[in-house]
């Protein structure tokens, strides 16, 4: 890791990268206009569809799954490419550095800070796929990392400490880490658990999965977690029921509060800033169609307290006698997937996409 970084240096790449091509980051196949205005009211966006400025040739992409801001305004991406996992930009879209190839089902990203260090969560969702294009399993990790890499502990297979079966998989797909340093990793593509872990990543609780004797508690892909600070007094554990077009809202020891319907969408992890919560809509079924999780029907959600009030690259929200009603990817698809969203002080966002042919993340410069 340190030999690749150091080559990047000597080579005089990373002086470099912001030169270097951008290999057409269009991501749609029909003409799309120079300058692209997306969102509705107060929230409203200039799509900058070439920010990040990189070889792809030389640093390859496949899916960039989730980005995350650290404390020098570094932006870190995690991706799934067996030749680079991190990849990290400045504001302005070059490329600064890059490591890691232990995560090649590279998923879920979370920074924490402690005594005013930075550190990363890794989450390897366990499916990845291989050199003929085929999709592979094997069971998921969650690494603790310090920004340039070095590991500092793993959470490994919950069947260590008795939670799962010698036949279950673990396949988590994120972390969360709330104020006292207690980690919650969501199993969203295994058995749909919460699970709750220490600082020291012991083992704690869990809750969520399947038919539970209150539906509450039941997630149905359970592809996100995070902490809602928005009142200090009562923090919460949001997750992402993505089948169930919602998010759960439970305390930090598990106990069901309410479920935030999000008709349509297929949200992925919920990101607050301020009053503000922001997701990434991976799929939004057509209207009269069925549910094709290949087809590229994504954008962008944004909501104040419960209620949503843009969708970047979606139709207007609407409500009608207080309940949403179902909002629908534009018809010249600005995005293919919405799968993360990073929000930097100037309110801008940052949007990594799954199965995007290949590309890095698209800049919405908040208007």
């Amino acid at each position: 890791m340190n030999t690749r970084r150091n080559f990047l240096k000597k080579t005089g790449l990373a002086a470099g990268l912001a030169a270097a091509p951008s290999f057409g980051f269009n991501i749609i196949k029909n003409v799309q206009p120079e300058e692209e205005i997306l969102g509705h009211g107060d929230y409203q966006y200039r799509m900058v569809r070439d920010w990040a400025k990189m070889d792809r040739m030389r640093f390859p992409l496949l899916n960039c799954h989730e980005m995350v801001m650290d404390s020098k305004g570094r932006l870190i991406m995690l991706g799934d490419h067996p030749r680079n996992n991190i990849i990290i930009f400045d504001k302005s879209g070059k490329m600064l550095d890059y490591w890691g190839t232990a995560y090649p089902g590279g998923h879920g990203l979370t920074l924490s800070k402690e005594n005013d260090e930075d550190f990363l969560f890794l989450t390897d969702s366990g499916w990845y796929k291989d050199k003929l294009g085929q999709w592979v399993s094997h069971n998921g990790r969650v690494s603790k990392t310090t920004t340039d890499g070095r590991v500092v502990f793993d959470i490994g297979h919950p069947q260590t400490i008795g939670v799962y079966k010698p036949n279950e998989y673990f396949r988590p797909t994120e972390v969360a880490v709330a104020p006292n340093g207690d980690i919650y990793v969501a199993d969203g593509y295994g058995a749909d658990y919460i699970i709750q872990y220490d600082t020291n990543g012991q083992y704690i609780r869990h809750w969520g999965g399947h038919d539970n004797a209150d539906p509450n508690y039941n997630l149905s892909n359970a592809h996100g977690v995070a902490i809602d600070l928005r009142d200090p007094k009562k923090p919460m554990v949001v997750c992402t029921s993505r089948n169930d077009n919602a998010f759960k809202f439970f305390t930090l020891e598990g106990k069901y509060i309410r479920t935030l319907t999000l008709p349509n969408m297929y949200v992925c992890r919920p990101v607050f800033d301020g009053p503000n919560l922001y997701a990434g809509v991976c799929w939004s079924k057509p209207k009269g169609g069925i549910f094709d999780w290949q087809a590229h029907t994504g954008f962008v959600t944004v909501l104040e307290g419960d209620r949503v009030v843009s969708n970047p690259g979606g139709t207007a929200p609407e409500y009608i006698n207080g309940e949403l009603q179902p909002s629908y990817q534009l018809a010249h698809k600005p995005f293919n997937h919405g799968h993360d969203v990073c929000v930097d002080e100037d309110k801008n966002l940052y949007v990594c996409q799954w199965n995007a042919d290949q590309t890095p993340p698209i800049k919405l410069e908040r208007i």
